[in-house]
C-alpha cells in the first residue's frame, strides 16, 4: 500500500513489485558503476562519447526506478540531525 509503506504480501517464493522494481535498481546501480569506469578508460573518442550517452541513459533509468519506490512507500529517507549535517 503506497500510504502506508507496507510490503506487498507474498504467498509463496514468487516475487512481488517492489521485489522486481527493487532488483532494477541493483542492477542499474552495478551497470552504472561498471559505466563510470568503462568511461574513465575509453581511450578511443567515439567508443568515450557512446558510452557516456549510455551511462546518462542508464543513471536516468536508476533516477525514474529510484522515484518509482519512493513514491510507493519502498525506498525510505531518514532524516539526519543537524549537528551531524554542520560537521
Amino acid at each position: 500500500n503506497p500510504q502506508t509503506g507496507q510490503l506487498p504480501k507474498v504467498k509463496g517464493p514468487e516475487m512481488n513489485d517492489r521485489d522486481f522494481i527493487n532488483d532494477g535498481l541493483s542492477t542499474c546501480k552495478y551497470l552504472t558503476d561498471s559505466l563510470n569506469i568503462a568511461v574513465r578508460e575509453a581511450s578511443h573518442q567515439q567508443l568515450y562519447a557512446d558510452l557516456l550517452q549510455i551511462l546518462n541513459e542508464t543513471q536516468q533509468s536508476c533516477r525514474e526506478l529510484f522515484l518509482l519506490m519512493f513514491q510507493n512507500g519502498w525506498y525510505k529517507l531518514e532524516a539526519e540531525d543537524q549537528q551531524k549535517i554542520d560537521q
